[in-house]
This record gives C-alpha cells, sequence and structure tokens, in this order.
C-alpha cells in the first residue's frame, strides 16, 4: 500500500473526473445501504429478499462495473509512463491480494473470531475479478476479445443453474425449483469448496452471508463490461459521441437484460445473468450522466467536490465505514458488560424524534456518512491518497 501527496510527487497522468464523480457517489451509496438503519429504512434502501431488483441491489455492482473502467485507465498510464506488462502484472497480483487480505482484517474487526469469522465478502470479490480481468487485460487488449468471453460467462452461468443437477438435490426446474434459496449450485460450492465458513454462512438465503465464491463467474462479466466502457471511453471521439455510445449501452444492457429475466430472474446473491445485464445498463446510465454533465457540459465547480473527496480515497472510506459501526458495538458492549445489537440500535434512539421511521432511518444513514466523510476529506485537504 502506498500513500502519495501529489505536492512532491510527479504530475499524474490525467484521470476521467466523470469517473470519479461515480466512484464518490457510489461509495457514498454503498456507505448508507451497509448502515441503512435497520428496519425501518425504505424499500430501496434494503435488498431485494431473493428474486427481484431494488436501488441497493445495483450498489456493489457498480463498484465492480468501476473497477473495469478503471483498470483501462490505470494500465495504460502506467504504461505510458513506461512500465512493463510484466511489471504490471505483479502490480496486479500484489494489488488483489491486498485487497482480499482487507477484506478479510474488515470482516473479523474486531475480534477476529475464527469460528465466525467470514473470508469472503465485498473487498475479497473485488480483488478476485480485479485480478482475472486485469491479466487478461494485459495479455490480450483486443476488444472482441473481450466481447467474446462476455458471452461465454453469462450463457455458460445461464447453463451451470439451469441445465447441471444440483449433486445430492436433483435436476433445476425439475426436482427441485430453479433458483431455490436453499438447493442451487452456488450454495453447493459453497458449503463443499469452502467447507471451513462458519455454519451461518452456508446459506445465501437472506440475511446471512455473502455471495458465493461461485458467482464470481458472473462477477467477471460485470467487470468486463466496465472495462469495455473503458475502452470505449479512451477512443479519440468528441465527448458528445462518447457519451450517445455510453447511453447506447446501456439501453442494449437493460433491454437485453430484463428480456432475459423472463427465463433467468434477476437475483443480486446469485448474480444471476440477466442481473449482470440490468445492473451494468444502470452504471452505463449512471456513467453517461457524469460524463454528460461532466466531460460534455464542462460542469466541474462545485457540485463535484464531495464526490470527490469520497472517490478519491474510496478504500479509505469503505473500511472505516465498516469499522466505525464494529468499534461502536464492542464498546458498548464492554460499557454496560453484556452483547449488545447492532449500533443502528442507537441510531433508533438518537432520531427517535422523527415520526416517520424511514426518514428516521434515512437520517441515521446519513449521519453515518457524514462522520465516514470527514477522515477522507483531511486526507483530500492534505492531498494524500492512499493507493494499494
Amino acid at each position: 500500500m502506498v500513500i502519495t501527496n501529489p505536492g512532491i510527487a510527479p504530475a499524474p497522468v490525467r484521470r476521467l473526473l466523470s469517473l470519479d464523480v461515480l466512484r464518490g457517489v457510489t461509495i457514498a451509496f454503498m456507505i448508507m445501504v451497509n448502515n441503512n438503519g435497520g428496519p425501518g429504512a425504505w424499500g430501496f434502501m434494503k435488498h431485494s429478499a431473493w428474486n427481484g431488483l431494488t436501488a441497493t441491489d445495483l450498489v456493489f455492482p457498480t463498484f465492480v462495473f468501476v473497477a473495469g473502467v478503471s483498470i483501462v485507465f490505470s494500465f495504460e498510464a502506467r504504461l505510458a509512463r513506461g512500465s512493463t506488462r510484466a511489471k504490471l502484472a505483479w502490480h496486479t497480483v500484489k494489488r488483489a491480494a491486498i485487497l482480499f487480505l482487507l477484506g478479510i482484517v474488515l470482516n473479523g474487526f474486531p475480534f477476529y473470531e475464527l469460528a465466525h469469522l467470514r473470508v469472503y465478502g465485498v473487498l475479497e470479490r473485488i480483488a478476485v475479478c480485479y485480478l482475472a480481468v486485469g491479466l487478461f487485460y494485459l495479455w490480450d487488449r483486443r476488444v472482441w476479445t473481450k466481447v467474446a468471453v462476455l458471452a461465454a460467462v453469462l450463457a455458460g452461468y445461464w447453463v451451470l443453474l439451469r441445465w447441471v443437477p444440483v449433486p445430492g438435490a436433483g435436476m433445476p426446474g425439475r426436482e427441485i425449483g430453479f433458483l431455490d434459496p436453499d438447493q442451487n449450485m452456488v450454495t453447493w460450492v459453497e458449503r463443499n469448496l469452502m467447507p471451513f465458513h462458519p455454519q451461518e454462512q452456508w446459506t445465501i438465503r437472506p440475511p446471512s452471508g455473502p455471495d458465493g465464491l461461485f458467482s464470481d463467474i458472473p462477477a467477471l462479466g460485470t467487470t468486463l463490461l466496465g472495462l469495455l466502457a473503458g475502452l470505449w471511453l479512451r477512443t479519440g471521439r468528441a465527448a458528445k459521441a462518447k457519451t450517445a455510445g455510453l447511453a447506447l449501452g446501456a439501453a442494449v444492457c437493460l433491454g437485453s437484460g430484463y428480456l432475459w429475466s423472463v427465463w433467468f430472474p434477476l437475483n443480486k446473491r446469485m448474480w444471476t445473468s440477466s442481473y449482470v445485464l440490468v445492473a451494468a445498463g444502470w452504471s452505463l446510465a449512471a456513467l453517461t450522466l457524469a460524463c454528460w454533465a461532466v466531460e460534455e457540459k464542462g460542469w466541474r465547480k462545485g457540485w463535484t467536490w464531495p464526490w470527490l473527496i469520497l472517490g478519491s480515497n474510496a478504500i479509505v472510506a469503505y473500511m472505516f465505514s465498516g469499522m466505525l459501526p464494529a468499534a461502536a458495538r464492542a464498546a458498548w458492549s464492554h460499557a454496560i458488560g453484556k452483547p449488545v445489537g447492532q449500533p443502528t440500535h442507537a441510531g433508533q434512539h438518537l432520531f427517535a424524534g422523527i415520526p416517520d421511521p424511514g426518514w428516521a432511518a434515512f437520517a441515521y444513514s446519513l449521519s453515518v456518512l457524514a462522520i465516514c466523510f470527514v477522515p477522507v476529506w483531511a486526507l483530500y485537504r492534505k492531498k494524500i491518497f492512499v493507493k494499494i
């Protein structure tokens, strides 16, 4: 991990400001939905119970999508500065390993009880996708190969979930329900290939643990779609043409994804192929809006400020937002001498004067975001950016 200060470092390669804005918006929303204030939160601030989609279900894939876009700009900038592909490949491996370890650190904080340690989570998935797609891009930078692998990943995942029998359970859609919450290939892989997971994580039925290791397969598709968007944005076309291309891509992904969902339902926890397309479509729509405002219209002052601050140290903001509630819960437990629930309970007391439970939960989410904003703002003012 490297901490850089542009005041003393060489002048950086020009960044795509609209991408930084989207990254900042995404991490802000991620912090809020991860601290949504409990059961009283509005529906769009919660994950879908199983099949279906809410705004919250779009946050994680947007983060993965942005990672795919960033691969193009980051790698091309390093290559332009004289780095070799071998050095960049080694950097990619190291960065993925650090991201994975940071995820474990976050999941276990503050007690690291091995019997209940959640190994797999958000940062771990980003690490795996970044590693696979990053090395693929270094090996072959042609567009058509990315499209071919994307198609193979999405179609192959559908075949695996729909037409491959789940050992000990039967054929989906015949002996067991298609996308059954308890009997599916994703859960089977978790139980048999990751048996060191705690028992409560052996199902992906809500409200249990993370998306499964097996669903990294379609998540690679999310990253590849981001990579393709990055390749489009690096072309020599005018800003207006780039924005139009992103909008067309959003329409194609949304249309094909919602159509496919008739036979292959949208499901965030299983990261279904239709969900990949729909989520990427909304990510492309958000990126289109950001590019239109920042790159095409030149609206770069004022409103971009909070998003650039959050996006410039996104990993720091995310780590802090995860550790803060855990630390508060541990401190509260120590103070009263017995275990306590989620720190949202404190938020519910703090905002008890707000009669509407949705607004009270939203106030709690916003307060957590405001607290998390402070350290990244301090880093931004000192021009310190934590790089992995």
